[in-house]
């Protein structure tokens, strides 16, 4: 250091190492602690724990049966995000402290948004459809944990992991209509999960289903006792692992692209996420007479 500051003004020297060593401890404080090997990191949130090339994030709201809300939404958008920007991760497991998996959208968060406006309800969309996002195009592979309950948003979650182990015992239930919603945010991932005819009779009916016959739907790759569900966990871990990192990178790059089809499905969804073609359509059908519209919406013509 000192061979450095030779004929330079000392003062203006240790302002400039002041400023320097402000900016690298910003960045490192920045850095997420779960990317330091063998380290965890508990937030009002999740609790995100790190051993060598595994993560495990678990949703830590048992209180209220890890209900998502906007803060729990951010904090694992920010995490996954960290998560697929560390080569050195191989595998991330998901799950959940408590009784449940995820009870899907936390009721007094849905209760706030009765007052929202069209705006504010959309942008609250948003949030969810990124963090979904994050969580489906993760080159990292996914193994979801599931037990106890799984309903709503949380079967949304559950629809994005590459591999999912369940425990006998386990309820699904997209239990959005009997609240007089549609579940559209997590529609592309719950049909290419479950498949389209099984989601018809769920989204409509918000039945319950077990483990078995989200097993037999191609939803669940695995189904457990519960007291082996973190040993069958592992061993899906481990067969994650001991497979060639950049295999593992391909394989997620290529998720990522096939992905792709996940988006316009969400276009149609999301009305103020039309393509331009949905629109010109959609504005050429209001200029269209009466009588036209009513045959095109199947209805008698006056």
């Amino acid at each position: 250091m000192r061979g450095l500051l030779v004929g330079v003004n000392a003062p203006s020297a240790a302002a400039s190492f002041k400023v320097m060593t402000s900016a690298v401890l910003a960045a490192w404080w920045r850095k997420p602690f779960f990317l330091c090997d063998n380290h965890a990191m508990t937030t009002r949130m999740l609790d995100v724990q790190r051993h060598g090339a595994t993560a495990r994030v678990f949703l830590n709201r048992p209180d209220v049966r890890n209900a998502f809300n906007q803060a729990l939404i951010a904090e694992m958008t920010e995490t996954f995000e960290a998560i697929s920007c560390d080569t050195s991760l191989r595998a991330v497991v998901l799950g959940g402290h408590g009784k449940a998996f995820c009870a899907g959208a936390d009721l007094g968060w849905m209760k706030a948004m009765a007052d929202y406006t069209w705006a504010d309800n959309h942008a609250d969309a948003d949030k969810l459809a990124a963090m979904l996002w994050t969580l489906w195009t993760c080159p990292v592979p996914v193994i979801g944990r599931v037990h106890g309950d799984c309903y709503a948003g949380g079967v949304g979650l559950a629809a994005c992991c590459d591999v999912l182990v369940a425990a006998q015992g386990v309820n699904f239930c997209l239990s959005e209509a009997r609240l007089g919603l549609l579940p559209a945010t997590i529609a592309p991932y719950v049909l290419r999960a479950m498949g389209e005819q099984a989601a018809r009779r769920y989204f409509v009916t918000a039945e319950r289903f077990d483990a078995d016959a989200a097993r037999a739907m191609g939803m669940v790759h695995q189904v457990t006792a519960p007291e082996a569900l973190d040993a069958a966990v592992d061993a899906v871990v481990a067969a994650v692992v001991a497979g060639g990192r950049q295999s593992l990178q391909n394989a997620g790059q290529g998720r990522g692209r096939s992905s792709d089809r996940c988006r316009p499905a969400f276009r149609h969804c999301a009305p103020h996420r039309r393509h331009p073609r949905q629109r010109r359509r959609a504005r050429r059908r209001r200029q269209l007479p009466e009588q036209t519209r009513a045959v095109m919406a199947g209805g008698p013509v006056k």
